[in-house]
């Protein structure tokens, strides 16, 4: 079977999909990974994968250029006779479902992380497409060849309130799982909350307002003011094809300032998460955090938002705190109870870290993935032995 994933980011495909890649080449599949230009484009070929650079612009609303990216998909898909796409996000699933019924292929998959810019966003903008979204996306991802994964089951309600899917074509996966083998606890004494010296907090995402970054910022200062020992650090960068996406002048600002410590793209987060003592991810909206489940894989305490996505990873008080989001002081108060209380911090820790294998441990994840592909199709879609075990 010839598949093609297509996402609005190469760095996306290795990060969070590369694993459903090899499970699929693994099972004797041809893959095809699609995406805008990149640097992760050329880190994919080299594990071996074929990698196509799409003529896509994220924040494009050109409908000329639009159309040009459709037919682009249409005539990629018929030469290398695709027989399933599975995109990723809400443009690539509605651009390469359309692309994908024009060149007759069979079966489609789309993975929905969350509703973006246009669901999540105030701004008049984002008002005036979401009629014009819905509507592309009834036409693209309903039908008998299709499905739509969704990761929590608020978005699952909100599918099914709005008629968007069908009800019996709609499957809920939770994300796309994470490595508990490599997301792991510290082995080192003392762990990271026994620590004599400041709390360690970060919050690792794209930098976007949606995130919640503001809230964290806000609440570095009223617990500085408090004269609290704690070290507030940011992992990410801007993510400039997003609209939310956070000026970089402003974090330079609250660096000049003091507030938090930033650390730019981070590439072992594993690394990361162990040196930490606390992660935060006050998002306003998401599908499912994968940061927050790798941060619990590695037995961190989460401080999370009580919003879709973000309640489905943490259970207030047994693997983590929620707060409301939007709301700095709650976050500060959160941060300031496990600041400290040592022995909640590794009660949640413990906890999270159990969570992350029984519920999100990526085996589970892509043999659920592979189930929905056999509806589609009758070829043979079962993990070999050669996926590490954890």
């Amino acid at each position: 079977m010839n598949v093609l994933l297509f996402a609005n980011t190469e760095w996306y495909l290795y990060n969070f999909r590369r694993s459903l890649a090899q499970a699929l080449r693994d099972a004797g599949h041809e893959v095809l990974l699609v995406s805008p230009p990149g640097p992760y484009g050329e880190k994919l070929r080299a594990l071996g994968f074929r990698w196509e650079a799409a003529p896509m612009v994220r924040r494009s609303l050109n409908p000329w250029r639009e159309l040009v990216l459709v037919d682009w998909l249409r005539r990629l898909c018929r030469s290398e006779q695709i027989d399933l796409v599975h995109g990723f996000t809400i443009k690539c699933a509605v651009y390469g479902s359309l692309a994908a019924r024009l060149a007759g292929v069979p079966a489609r998959v789309n993975a929905v992380a969350g509703m973006g810019y246009v669901f999540t966003s105030g701004d008049l903008k984002a008002r005036m497409l979401r009629p014009v979204v819905r509507g592309l996306m009834r036409l693209a991802l309903d039908g008998e060849g299709a499905r739509l994964i969704l990761q929590n089951p608020d978005d699952v309600a909100l599918f099914e309130s709005a008629e968007l899917v069908r009800p019996h074509r709609i499957r809920l996966i939770p994300g796309s799982g994470v490595d508990c083998q490599r997301f792991a606890p510290s082995t080192q004494e003392p762990p990271p909350a026994a620590r004599p010296d400041k709390l360690r907090v970060v919050l690792p995402a794209r930098l976007l307002w949606d995130k919640g970054i503001a809230e964290y910022v806000e609440a570095s200062r009223q617990l500085r003011s408090q004269g609290r020992a704690i070290e507030f650090l940011l992992a990410g960068t801007p993510d400039a094809g997003n609209p939310a996406a956070v000026p970089e002048e402003t974090i330079r600002g609250w660096i000049d300032e003091g507030a938090i410590r930033w650390l730019g793209q981070v590439d072992d987060m594993p690394a990361l998460f162990r040196s930490v003592d606390v992660v935060v991810l006050p998002s306003y909206r998401e599908g499912l955090p994968k940061g927050l489940i790798e941060a619990g894989a590695c037995g961190v305490p989460l401080v999370t938002t009580d919003v879709p996505g973000c309640r489905e990873v943490v259970r207030h008080g047994v693997d983590g705190l929620l707060v409301r989001a939007r709301d700095a002081e709650a976050l500060a108060r959160a941060i300031a109870t496990l600041h400290d209380d040592t022995n909640l911090r590794r009660r949640l820790a413990a906890a999270a870290r159990q969570r992350a294998t029984s519920d999100f441990d990526e085996r589970k994840i892509i043999a659920a993935t592979l189930s929905v592909y056999r509806e589609l199709t009758a070829a043979p879609l079962d993990l070999v032995t050669s996926q590490k075990q954890p």
